[in-house]
């Protein structure tokens, strides 16, 4: 829909089964209809808290992330990620997690990154993180 590479935190896939937030369950599936980047660290968290979420199998919570996740970009978190997000933690104080996906995420060459984790509004290099539930 627009010229934007974006990326997306954990909590925007989470919202997709929130069955008591209807309006970020919307804006999610709205979100992920546009095939955002997502890196290797959002599906791990994806999965390790979707799966007590869910209460379902290990074999089909990870058939139910491949189908969920087959139109998006799979971004791999490797050892150049893992130096990058140990500067982000110094310039910026992110919390581990949140600079390894930041850092995913500028690797990736996107320019929004959607979290509800992190600063609305800041800018990270060129990469503007963006809260979509405010």
């Amino acid at each position: 829909m627009t010229n934007n590479v974006c990326a997306v935190d954990t909590n925007v896939l989470l919202y997709l089964h929130d069955k008591s937030a209807l309006g970020k369950r919307a804006l999610a599936m709205d979100i992920l209809s546009d095939n955002p980047i997502v890196s290797t660290q959002v599906i791990s968290e994806f999965i390790n808290v979707s799966r007590r979420q869910l209460s379902i199998s290990k074999a089909d919570i990870l058939l139910y992330s491949a189908e969920l996740l087959k139109g998006c970009e799979i971004s791999s978190v490797t050892s150049i990620t893992l130096l990058a997000a140990s500067i982000l933690v110094k310039r910026f104080y992110f919390q581990i997690f949140d600079s390894i996906i930041v850092a995913s995420a500028i690797e990736s060459g996107c320019n929004i990154l959607y979290s509800e984790d992190m600063q609305h509004g800041m800018k990270v290099d060129n990469l503007l993180i963006l809260n979509p539930f405010v």
